[in-house]
């Protein structure tokens, strides 16, 4: 795996995407739809993505784990530290 951690937020059209390093080192947001979060985690060499568990996130688990990446899925309690204003 690629030393780069991808941590997404599931929404019904948009999703919000922070990629970082494993250091802590942010390498992007972004703001993408459905299709171009597919093609753009496609293009990615494999790493954790980490998703917040809800409806869509075990969906979302299968297909990241097809294009080769390893996911972690996290309960929403938990969420709230990882996010930093």
């Amino acid at each position: 795996m690629d030393n780069m951690m991808i941590g997404v937020d599931l929404a019904k059209s948009v999703f919000q995407i922070h990629g970082a390093s494993m250091a802590g080192h942010v390498k992007f947001r972004k703001k993408i739809t459905r299709v171009q979060f597919r093609k753009f985690m496609s293009e990615q060499p494999g790493c954790l993505v980490v998703f917040e568990a809800c409806g869509s996130a075990n969906y979302w688990a299968r297909e990241m784990a097809v294009l080769g990446h390893e996911v972690k899925l996290i309960a929403p309690q938990y969420v709230r530290p990882f996010v930093k204003c």
